[in-house]
């Protein structure tokens, strides 16, 4: 199913959520047109990779803003094009009515915050991992968590697309959508992990599930506490 709007027009421009999206797309293209080689470089200073953390918390190393940088910076670098144009539409899909609920700085934060929170978990399902893990999918998935809580009466109107008939257009509720794509995550990841993790399937399921449960427990405490509709 690929969702494709929702229902609900936000009061405000969603200012943040743009630059996000244009901060994405920007790091992209200025980091991938280099030879692959060096890509790959980029990569591993600015990705987050399991192992090193796990190295310093065994060796009672004390963390430098090298080592922390990379719960921020790895959510703003994507490892191909489809890879950053499939995370972008989710965030415009659905953070553009959580900054409205949030506020610009709050949702700046909230959105960091799950992101860090995604890594964390990606770490504690991946302890030992030395590939690293880029992508803003877990600092989305937050988006969605709080999307959840916030509006579960909204309407996505998602596409499935059919090989013999015409492709079909449903309004599916937000909180069925989103419950299934969390269930979803959540099976990949505990199969995934039975037979090797992140370093087979290539996709860092733990940290969707560990954003969306820290943007459903979160989200709380960043709202207004006055919003009008």
């Amino acid at each position: 199913m690929i969702p494709l709007r929702d229902n609900i027009a936000s009061r405000r421009p969603p200012i943040v959520t743009v630059i996000i999206i244009i901060l994405n797309a920007w790091v992209f293209f200025t980091s991938a047109l280099n030879h692959p080689v060096i890509f790959a470089r980029i990569l591993y200073k600015y990705g987050l990779i399991p192992a090193r953390i796990t190295k310093l918390i065994l060796t009672g190393a004390p963390f430098s803003l090298e080592d922390l940088l990379p719960f921020v910076t790895s959510t703003f670098f994507h490892g191909n094009l489809w890879h950053l144009i499939s995370n972008m539409w989710i965030l415009w899909l659905f953070g553009d009515n959580v900054e409205d609920r949030m506020g610009h700085l709050r949702f700046l934060i909230f959105y960091l915050l799950c992101g860090a929170i995604a890594g964390l978990t990606h770490i504690a399902f991946n302890p030992l991992l030395s590939m690293p893990v880029v992508g803003a999918s877990g600092a989305i998935a937050g988006v969605m968590g709080a999307y959840f809580v916030l509006f579960p009466t909204a309407r996505i109107i998602t596409l499935i697309p059919s090989v013999f008939i015409l492709p079909l257009f449903v309004h599916v509720p937000a909180v069925v959508y989103l419950f299934l794509w969390f269930v979803t995550q959540l099976y990949y990841g505990t199969a995934y992990s039975v037979i090797g993790g992140t370093a087979v399937s290539g996709v860092a399921w733990w940290a969707h599930v560990g954003g969306f449960v820290g943007g459903v427990l979160l989200n709380r405490f960043f709202i207004k506490k006055r919003y009008y509709y």
